[in-house]
C-alpha cells in the first residue's frame, strides 16, 4: 500500500512539474516581442512628417518579423497623435514618429495632458532644415522685401505652417519679433496642407520643412527666401540664412521614434536594433532617399538621442519664456 501511495504521489508531482514547465513556456511565448503588428502614429496629415520615416518603416518588418505601418492622427500641431501615444499601453506596439514640435514645443506652448517626460526616445533618424518660401510669381525676392512690406502693412501678409505652435510657427514668431513686424498666421494640419495653401494662393508665404518644399522649388512653383539654420544648405547654396540677413533665428528639426513612458528596455532595444539594421544594410538607399528629400541622416541610439533631446527641450523652454515675456 505504501508503494502504491508513493507511485501516485510521484505521478501527481510529475503532472505539477509538467504544468509549471508548460506555463513557463507559454509565458515566454507571450512575452516575445513583437508578436503582432506595430503602429507608428503620425500626428499630421500624410505627405509631411511621414516622408522622413517611410524609408525606415517600410524596411523594419524585415528585422522585426511583423508589419509596421503608419496611423495618422492629425490635429493641434501634432498634439492629438502625441497625446494618444503618451496614454497608450507601453508595450512597444504603439510608437510615435515625431519631430520636436508635438513632444517638446506643443506642451510648452499651451496646456496639454502630457509633457516631454511622458516619452522614451528610441531612435533619432534624420534631421531636416526649415525654410521660408513664396510662390514663384510673388513680388517678394528677398527676406528684406517681405519685412519691408510687413512694416508698411502690419498683419496683411499671411503665412501657412504645419499648425499652431508648430516649430514652423515658432520660427516665424521669433523672426517677426526680431524684425519688429506682424504677420498673419494661417495654421494647417501638417506640412502637406500648408504646401497646398501656398500652391492655391491662399497665403503669401510658407514656413515649412525643406523636404516638403523641394519638389515645388525644383519645379519652379516656389521661390526659396531664407533658411532657418546657421549654415546655407548644400542643395540650395544660393538661399541665405536668416542670420545672414541680420536676424538670429535658427532651429533644425529631427525625425525620431519614441514610445510611451514605461516601455520595457528590451522592447526599446528590439526596435532600435531593427532601425540600426535598416541603416546598416540599406545605407545607400536611405541616404539617397534622404538626399532627395533634402534631409540628412543623423542616426542616434536611445542614450544619445535622449541626451540631445533633453538639451533641446531645456533650450526651447527658455525660448518660450522669452516669447511669453515679450507678449505681455
Amino acid at each position: 500500500m505504501k508503494k502504491r501511495h508513493w507511485i501516485k504521489t510521484e505521478i501527481v508531482i510529475c503532472f505539477l512539474i509538467a504544468g509549471l514547465i508548460s506555463e513557463a513556456i507559454n509565458c515566454q511565448a507571450a512575452e516575445k516581442y513583437p508578436s503582432r503588428p506595430i503602429q507608428v502614429v503620425i500626428g499630421f496629415q500624410p505627405g509631411g512628417t511621414d516622408i522622413g520615416f517611410r524609408p525606415f518603416v517600410d524596411k523594419m518588418p524585415e528585422y522585426l518579423g511583423q508589419p509596421v505601418g503608419f496611423v495618422y492622427k492629425p490635429g493641434a500641431a501634432g498634439t492629438t497623435g502625441a497625446s494618444f501615444v503618451a496614454h497608450s499601453k507601453p508595450d512597444g506596439y504603439t510608437l510615435i514618429g515625431t519631430t520636436l514640435t508635438p513632444v517638446m514645443i506643443s506642451p510648452l506652448a499651451r496646456p496639454a495632458d502630457y509633457t516631454f517626460d511622458d516619452f522614451v526616445p528610441i531612435c533619432r533618424l534624420v534631421d531636416m532644415a526649415l525654410m521660408l518660401a513664396v510662390r514663384s510669381e510673388s513680388p517678394f525676392k528677398t527676406l528684406k522685401d517681405i519685412l519691408d512690406e510687413a512694416r508698411k502693412s502690419p498683419g496683411q501678409l499671411s503665412y501657412a505652417s504645419a499648425g499652431m505652435f508648430s516649430i514652423n510657427h515658432v520660427l516665424i514668431e521669433m523672426l517677426s519679433r526680431s524684425a519688429g513686424v506682424t504677420l498673419n498666421h494661417i495654421p494647417t494640419e501638417g506640412g502637406g496642407p500648408a504646401v497646398t495653401a501656398l500652391l492655391g494662393g491662399h497665403v503669401n508665404m510658407i514656413s515649412a520643412g525643406v523636404s516638403a518644399l523641394t519638389p515645388h522649388i525644383k519645379s519652379g512653383r516656389f521661390r526659396p527666401i531664407a533658411v532657418f539654420q546657421k549654415q546655407r544648405l548644400q542643395e540650395f547654396p544660393q538661399v541665405p540664412t536668416c542670420i545672414e540677413s541680420g536676424y538670429p533665428v535658427a532651429l533644425t528639426t529631427w525625425h525620431g521614434l519614441m514610445g510611451p513612458k514605461g516601455i520595457p528596455p528590451e522592447v526599446q532595444r528590439a526596435i532600435f536594433s531593427a532601425c540600426e539594421k535598416v541603416m546598416k544594410n540599406h545605407k545607400s538607399f536611405i541616404e539617397d532617399q534622404m538626399t532627395n528629400l533634402s534631409m540628412q541622416v543623423n542616426f542616434m541610439g536611445p542614450d544619445e538621442f535622449a541626451k540631445e533631446a533633453r538639451i533641446e527641450n531645456e533650450g526651447l523652454k527658455r525660448i518660450f519664456e522669452d516669447l511669453k515675456k515679450s507678449a505681455k
